[in-house]
């Protein structure tokens, strides 16, 4: 049941935009959209400019690069192939993958559907993209094949992979004939009425959409940043939306009701939706949400559980939020990094609205640390991604691409802080992850990616 506030926020018509404006004061955001659907109605609310110095309004219909909220919209679509038969989630995808490299082949080909919508396949992030092979995924997953190492063995732990949904999307073009995005827009979009935007353009006719810019924010000053997102790694974060979209694919997800607020139709069976939406046994997704289903993270909210995915692209922060029982959906899209900070503000006046809107809170206690033991120190790597826990000024730090994270302290379950480089708070940043057999740290997970010991194999 709703509160009596909450109703009064979705139905007052000024509420939602003070709340909404009160948040992009507080963390300096040039623009964004709200917008919240209830049983009790719905609201939205958008404020601020699309471009910092400039006098474009953000309206409804604003497109944001919402980074990899785009990969719930991908996989819906290979759960629609599996509805149809087309693919089974346990089927070994290398029968579908015929055009992929021998030996990359023998080493992934036996991973499944399920794994990868999941982030259990063991696949590392991704790969550096360099000018000659970002042009397409057929090039990148080629080009690096012989660079694959996993980070653990399949449907054993969970890492948050780009280069599990690039595959996925290599998936639905073997099957469909389609390109990755003409299937988004033809079996998703279109019947939702989402008209398509991605953020780069994707083949002849398929130019990049009109889309709000992303921003900086520093010293009280917001700068526009370009979209660096290359056609190789589209399929896992070049959907432009604005924040009634994300409400509207929000609907398609929800569980059958028996009154008037039914879903929109999606193209998933029932049965599919709810599997879409069970957490997967063993997908620990440590830094990022509670538990992750096939292709959607699981967030807590009071006695709930609310489905959802979040997304980063160059600038911007982008969120939704879906409760299935109740029939509520919540998005919200920024155009500055400060964004993620800002939803962290959305959620808390919901909250208190009444709205106990699920949110990933990491609950690592700072207050006291214990000794760091001597195995954590080494090196760690998720595909070209170095991890280095060495020592910095005489303390314990850790290093990535250069950075270094200083004062690194291990808690509780063997999780661990470090100074933030920039605010200079203490963080809470991953956790080290032992060997059961040895004892001895053999990784570490960090933003939800495992990185594994050096010298260890696969």
């Amino acid at each position: 049941m709703l509160s009596a506030e909450l109703s009064l926020l979705v139905n007052k018509s000024d509420e939602l935009p003070a709340l909404l404006h009160r948040v992009l004061r507080r963390y300096r955001v040039p623009g964004a959209q709200l917008c919240v659907y209830t049983s009790a109605g719905n609201a939205s609310a958008v404020a601020g400019t699309a471009r910092s110095g400039t006098s474009e309004e953000i309206t409804a219909e604003s497109r944001f690069p919402t980074g990899s909220i785009g990969k719930p919209f991908l996989a819906t679509i290979a759960l629609a192939l599996v509805d149809d038969g087309d693919i089974g989630l346990d089927e070994p995808i290398g029968e579908h993958l015929t055009d992929w490299a021998p030996a990359p082949a023998a080493l992934v080909g036996r991973l499944t559907l399920r794994q990868l919508l999941s982030h259990t396949s063991g696949l590392p992030s991704g790969f550096d993209e360099r000018a000659d092979n970002a042009t397409s995924v057929r090039r990148y997953l080629s080009d690096n094949a012989h660079r694959l190492a996993l980070v653990c063995r399949p449907g054993t732990g969970f890492s948050y992979s780009n280069l599990g949904y690039l595959l996925i999307a290599r998936l639905i073009e073997s099957i469909t004939g389609l390109a990755w995005s003409e299937a988004v827009e033809s079996i998703l979009l279109r019947p939702l009425g989402i008209d398509p935007a991605f953020v780069i353009g994707l083949g002849p006719g398929r130019q990049a959409g009109p889309v709000v810019a992303g921003h900086t924010v520093s010293g009280g000053r917001a700068c526009p940043v370009r979209q660096t997102v290359t056609p190789a790694m589209a399929p896992a974060g070049a959907l432009a939306l604005s924040a009634t979209d994300l409400v509207t694919f929000g609907r398609s997800l929800l569980t059958d009701p028996a009154d008037a607020t039914a879903p929109l139709r999606g193209p998933l069976t029932a049965a599919t939706r709810e599997l879409m939406r069970r957490p997967v046994p063993g997908a620990e997704p440590f830094g990022l949400a509670d538990g992750w289903g096939l292709g959607l993270a699981v967030f807590t909210g009071g006695n709930t559980e609310w489905i959802g995915h979040d997304g980063t692209a160059d600038g911007t922060s982008c969120h939704f939020r879906v409760e299935p029982r109740s029939g509520t959906v919540v998005a919200f899209t920024s155009n500055a990094n400060t964004g993620a900070d800002a939803w962290a503000g959305v959620v808390a006046e919901l909250r208190a609205s009444g709205l106990p809107i699920g949110n990933y809170a990491n609950r690592t206690s700072l207050d006291d640390h214990l000794p760091l033991s001597p195995s954590c120190f080494g090196s760690y790597v998720n595909g070209d991604t170095e991890y280095a826990v060495d020592v910095h000024d005489g303390r314990p730090c850790v290093r990535v691409a250069g950075e270094v994270f200083a004062e690194l302290r291990l808690h509780e379950q063997w999780s661990f802080s470090v100074r933030d480089p920039v605010s200079g708070q203490r963080i809470p940043a991953g956790r080290f992850m032992n060997n059961p057999n040895t004892g001895l740290v053999s990784g570490l997970q960090t933003g939800g990616r495992i990185a594994r010991r050096r010298e260890s194999v696969a």
